[in-house]
């Protein structure tokens, strides 16, 4: 059976954080997970002509993650990651390598077969990278799964940009911080979590939010009105870095390998507690993935 395509368009780095650098990246994150859970993940990104590229390319392979990667003349991206009771707080280097994406037939190509394509706001902070990206997503399947996890870092972001991508999205991602922040940007102030997530089904069409909270809880809204919630379980945390992008590329697997919402968001609630678990974005997987859920009774 041929595996689903996933792929991710955006940024691609390296992670300083205190205990040294790690490859990563939310698109690449996600692809990378997706991959584990049963799909062909491929990362769509740029690094520099530089020492750091070659190294970060080192990585990408080892760790088993397709790439379809650019190389140019700007630096490689590096972000500098402190970690405060283990939750991240990035400072991020702008005029990059993926802040100069180009658009190519190959690229093109690639997002033509694709049966899921993942992006975020970051990538799209210049206006190089913003229009390739866009005029990628253009060619994507009439059915492809188009997966905005909008990731807000920083002042990377405005609301045309995030309106812009949600006009192009089918499943849109986010956590309760970032709700927090939609909810004045888009003046539904006013509504509960359940009816701002249906709020942005209904005004852009989508076909699943997916509202994230931490250590308290995740739900996705599907379009044909079905819900579920879970609670999230307790670990002991190493870091939270890559954990909701790989959420976010668990998820989208287990949709396109056959899974229901409820065990497509199950399967992601406890990738997630895994990788919280571990150091880094790209932990190996065990043989068998920990049901977190099942072992708290949830």
């Amino acid at each position: 059976m041929t595996k689903p395509i996933v792929l991710s368009l955006g940024e691609l780095l390296w992670d300083m954080l205190p205990s040294g650098k790690r490859a990563g990246g939310a698109p690449v994150n996600f692809a990378y997970h997706a991959a584990m859970n049963g799909t062909e993940g491929c990362a769509i990104s740029a690094v520099g002509e530089d020492e750091l590229g070659d190294e970060l390319l080192a990585a990408a392979k080892e760790s088993g993650v397709r790439s379809v990667i650019q190389r140019n003349a700007w630096p490689t991206s590096t972000v500098e990651i402190s970690l405060k009771n283990g939750i991240p707080e990035y400072t991020i280097v702008k005029n990059v390598a993926w802040d100069h994406l180009l658009l190519t037939r190959e690229l093109i190509g690639q997002v033509e077969r694709a049966d899921a394509v993942c992006f975020g706001t970051l990538a799209l902070r210049s206006p190089e990278t913003h229009d390739t990206i866009i005029e990628l997503l253009k060619h994507a399947k009439h059915d492809a799964l188009r997966f905005f996890d909008i990731n807000l870092r920083g002042d990377h972001y405005s609301k045309e940009l995030i309106a812009e991508l949600l006009g192009l999205a089918s499943v849109f991602k986010l956590n309760d911080e970032e709700l927090l922040l939609l909810r004045d940007m888009f003046d539904i102030r006013g509504a509960s979590d359940d009816e701002a997530c249906r709020w942005f089904i209904s005004e852009y069409g989508l076909d699943y939010v997916i509202l994230t909270a931490g250590s308290a809880f995740s739900t996705i809204v599907a379009k044909n009105g079905e819900v579920s919630t879970l609670s999230t379980p307790r670990v002991e945390v190493t870091d939270t870095v890559g954990a909701g992008d790989s959420f976010s590329g668990t998820f989208t697997a287990k949709i396109l390998t056959g899974s229901s919402l409820v065990e497509a968001h199950r399967a992601a609630v406890n990738t997630a507690a895994f990788v919280c678990t571990q150091n880094g974005a790209w932990p190996r997987y065990p043989e068998h993935m920990p049901d977190y859920l099942a072992a708290a009774g949830l």
